[in-house]
């Protein structure tokens, strides 16, 4: 358990620690004129200089690096996760069902992102385990440490395209790579873009599936205020609360999550 709350705390930390600690600065605790309570603004100096040896040069690109990896994160976890599939997918629900307003776009992101985490859980603790620990102990560098970062990775990504590879002979075709004679002769930066245009079109699959009997109820809506004389009427009222009725009553969100997840192979 333990460990799980420090991965768990980590991600936390890493996209919304930023929010909470924007704007604070540190209390005074006596202003020396009014004898109260003031704020303090911090100084900050930042002075560039030639450097003096290779080692100031190799630490200013390793800040630089990590400056850079720091930003691209939330792309990252948003890209090589489920998170692109899920999101997408309950999207499309709201469209299906003609919602405006509720759920609000916040909500479902949210409910994207934790569910991201339930299924990536296996993933994070291997990473956890098999790279962050030893690098933090001093047992491997940097270089060991990604490349066991990305093994769990791509291995997630290659389980995720098993039944389709389409997507990686048209990057290796376009970047006229030999064809590999495994999976694992695929490189890195052609795996990713497949990846995410599988999860695209996956996604886009099941949303066209979902919209079938919420359109099958909008023509028969239809059909019957046009049979009714009713033109005038907007055939999307009439419509939203039998969707409505039809999704409580197959216990949509429960069936929506449970084969999102199992989508995945988590069950």
């Amino acid at each position: 358990m333990n460990k799980e709350r420090i991965v768990l705390s980590i991600i936390v930390i890493l996209f919304f620690g930023g929010l909470f600690t924007f704007g604070q600065s540190p209390l005074d605790p006596l202003n020396p004129v009014t004898g109260e309570e003031s704020l303090s603004i911090p100084f900050i100096d930042i002075q560039v200089r030639e450097p003096t040896g290779g080692e100031e040069v190799a630490l200013s690109l390793q800040l630089l690096l990590l400056l850079a990896v720091l930003t691209l994160a939330p792309s990252f976890f948003i890209l090589l996760t489920s998170f692109v599939r899920i999101a997408i997918v309950l999207d499309f629900v709201k469209r299906a069902m003609s919602l405006q307003q509720v759920p609000p776009t916040q909500v479902l992101l949210g409910i994207a992102l934790f569910l991201t985490l339930f299924i990536m859980w296996p993933v994070f603790m291997d990473v956890y385990e098999n790279a962050f620990i030893p690098m933090s102990e001093g047992e491997i560098g940097i270089t060991e440490a990604f490349t066991r970062f990305e093994r769990p990775v791509r291995v997630f990504m290659y389980n995720q395209m098993r039944t389709d590879y389409s997507s990686i002979e048209l990057f290796m075709r376009m970047g006229n790579l030999p064809q590999p004679n495994n999976l694992s002769e695929v490189p890195t930066y052609v795996l990713i873009p497949a990846f995410i245009l599988h999860e695209l079109s996956v996604a886009f699959k099941i949303g066209i599936l979902l919209f079938i009997p919420f359109i099958i109820i909008d023509m028969t809506i239809a059909s019957t205020l046009m049979s009714m004389g009713m033109i005038m009427v907007p055939p999307i009222i009439i419509s939203l609360p039998f969707k409505l009725v039809l999704f409580i009553m197959v216990d949509g969100w429960n069936l929506l999550v449970e084969q999102l997840v199992a989508s995945f192979g988590g069950v």
